[in-house]
């Protein structure tokens, strides 16, 4: 955590991140939702396809997420607090979710895209990419058509979301930013050295993304407390979220044309297949719940973990339950996908 960059890896990193202010530029231009994190996105992809070789550095995005997670925070308030005792349905929803969708998708990448059953099981999985590839590299399985997979959904979920939020009628022009006075020089550094101690503890208990959960956090209880009154400067968190978009896009650094059609298809499958299933959830649960359902399709999405609580905020949902919804995600699909993989072993 927090690692300091070789001149290298940084010098990369700076053009890797004005090739992102471009794309954020252009989605601008051409009105792309959410055009600071799809513009990005959609830019880097493309010429990291095309052989740039484009990355962001451990270092920055770990600073990314700090703030990320503490302008989230800011827009902790009572009423989200409160919500808090009506969510057990919507987990138990998740979880059945994640079920039926490992299920169908398996199926789906075997029947239709010739999958071998294990290789099938671990690209199916909706998220927790790190421990999908280190159960593939142990089980020996063809890692490049599941890593292309993978990476196909958190694109496309990263530029669906938005689409479909914004056919609902939600407007995300103005990006994370709850309203209220700009956060002093003082309680920024009070909060960044809290998030870090934070960070470290939840790393140390195996969180997922914990810097950003630990800045969240933090920064939630402050502003609850009325400890730490303000939010950030809104240039910080746009430089995040091209900084989000970028680091995106770069998953694909490395991959050949050749290598994304052959192995696109399935990606793009299991993304619409899981898509229409969180859909079709986030309805009875919105309507249970009395929430918004754009703001429950956004916690049910199976997206990128920090990058669905980071839409989550742009929407306005409590990011407390977008965040609890997509870290029990991980921890189910952490019993799961073992469970499926060791069946597809052994038969």
């Amino acid at each position: 955590m927090l690692t300091p960059p070789t001149l290298p890896a940084l010098g990369l990193s700076l053009v890797s991140l004005a090739v992102g202010a471009a794309g954020a530029a252009l989605g601008y231009l051409v009105h792309l939702p959410l055009y600071m994190l799809t513009g990005p996105a959609v830019l880097v992809s493309v010429l990291s396809l095309l052989g740039m070789r484009l990355g962001i550095a451990p270092l920055l995005r770990d600073i990314a997420f700090l703030f990320i997670g503490i302008g989230i925070g800011a827009g902790v308030n009572a009423e989200a607090a409160a919500a808090m005792l009506r969510w057990p349905l919507a987990f138990v929803a998740l979880a059945v979710m994640l079920v039926i969708a490992m299920i169908l998708c398996r199926v789906l990448l075997v029947k239709g895209f010739g999958f071998d059953r294990l290789s099938a099981v671990l690209a199916s999985a909706p998220g927790h990419l790190s421990f999908v590839i280190a159960l593939g590299e142990t089980y020996g399985v063809n890692l490049t058509r599941v890593t292309v997979a993978q990476s196909v959904r958190v694109l496309l979920l990263t530029l669906t979301v938005p689409a479909l939020a914004a056919l609902m009628g939600l407007d995300m022009s103005q990006g994370m930013a709850p309203s209220g006075d700009i956060l002093g020089a003082g309680y920024i550094a009070v909060l960044v050295v809290l998030s870090l101690f934070t960070g470290w503890v939840l790393e140390r208990l195996r969180v997922p993304a914990p810097l950003l959960i630990g800045a969240m956090l933090v920064s939630s209880i402050g502003h609850l407390s009325d400890l730490s009154p303000g939010v950030l400067e809104p240039k910080i968190t746009l430089a995040c979220l091209v900084l989000m978009g970028t680091l995106i896009g770069s998953r694909f650094s490395g991959t050949s044309p050749m290598t994304l059609f052959r192995y696109a298809g399935g990606g793009v499958a299991i993304t619409a297949l899981t898509t229409v299933l969180a859909i079709g959830f986030a309805v009875p649960v919105s309507m249970f719940l009395d929430m918004p359902l754009p703001h429950v399709l956004v916690a049910f999405a199976p997206g990128g973990l920090e990058t669905m609580i980071v839409m989550g905020a742009v929407l306005g949902a409590n990011p407390g339950f977008v965040a609890a919804c997509h870290v029990g995600r991980l921890v189910v699909l952490s019993i799961l996908i073992p469970v499926m993989a060791s069946r597809a072993r052994g038969s």
